[in-house]
């Protein structure tokens, strides 16, 4: 009986934990650059001094999921996408060298070239930072080029580059703040290989029609979890009043 009571609602209990990642992804299926989060479930025995035939579910994080995203043209100039691989690095809130896929990028006051969650844009040389009165073109390999507008049109003055970067999908893990950082702590070496595409973002990779009939599949589990606690309850009233009987 107990058997039944434990393996019911540890797996009740793992199946709600994926039910949040999966809303958590469906949220997120309209946000720019994002990665969903991948769950599985697996069977934990349980080992003690009796026979080992109880078992638990257990829900397991199993990484992200890098597939491309759909391209969105947005016709402006400090939007980019990057074209396959790619990571673009900017300074996180503690500090440390983080990566993103949103490459919705903006000015602050103070000229500094960052996200729209305010975070640094990394550049080869450090922090990009852009003059006034300064038109703002960013070419493919992510170098930043700013074209005077109060004067007669000339070439480009280079700014700085984008800190583009391509480490190896498995040595990558996302942080609580959404960002993906290497499992090492250290910083990813620059890839000149990665290329940018302006005036577009990529979009997220969740597809809303799986992430629906997840969390549908999801619910009708849920519910035979809490079949079997029904039934163990009923078992346990009837076998109460059999010894009550007896």
């Amino acid at each position: 009986m107990d058997r039944l009571i434990y393996t019911a609602s540890s797996g009740a209990k793992h199946i709600l934990e994926r039910q949040a990642t999966t809303a958590n992804n469906l949220a997120n299926a309209g946000s720019t650059g994002f990665r969903a989060q991948l769950d599985s479930f697996r069977a934990v025995p349980v080992v003690g001094a009796a026979l080992p035939t109880r078992a638990f579910v257990v829900d397991s994080t199993i990484g992200s999921d890098f597939s491309a995203g759909p391209l969105q043209q947005t016709g402006r100039s400090l939007d980019l996408a990057l074209q396959n691989q790619g990571w673009i690095a900017v300074q996180s809130n503690d500090g440390s060298e983080a990566y993103t896929r949103n490459g919705a990028l903006k000015l602050n006051e103070n000229g500094m070239l960052q996200t729209q969650s305010g975070l640094m844009v990394a550049g080869d040389t450090g922090p990009i930072a852009v003059p006034p009165e300064v038109h703002v073109a960013i070419a493919s390999d992510g170098t930043v080029g700013g074209i005077s507008t109060d004067t007669k049109p000339g070439p480009a003055t280079v700014l700085g580059r984008i800190k583009l970067v391509n480490p190896p999908e498995s040595a990558m893990v996302r942080g609580d703040d959404g960002l993906f950082r290497l499992k090492s702590g250290l910083p990813a070496d620059a890839d000149l290989n990665v290329t940018v595409a302006e005036g577009a973002l990529e979009g997220s990779n969740v597809s809303p029609v799986d992430s629906m009939v997840t969390m549908i599949g999801l619910a009708r589990q849920f519910e035979t979890q809490m079949s079997l606690l029904k039934n163990a309850e009923s078992n346990a009233a009837k076998a109460t009043q059999l010894l009550a009987l007896s």
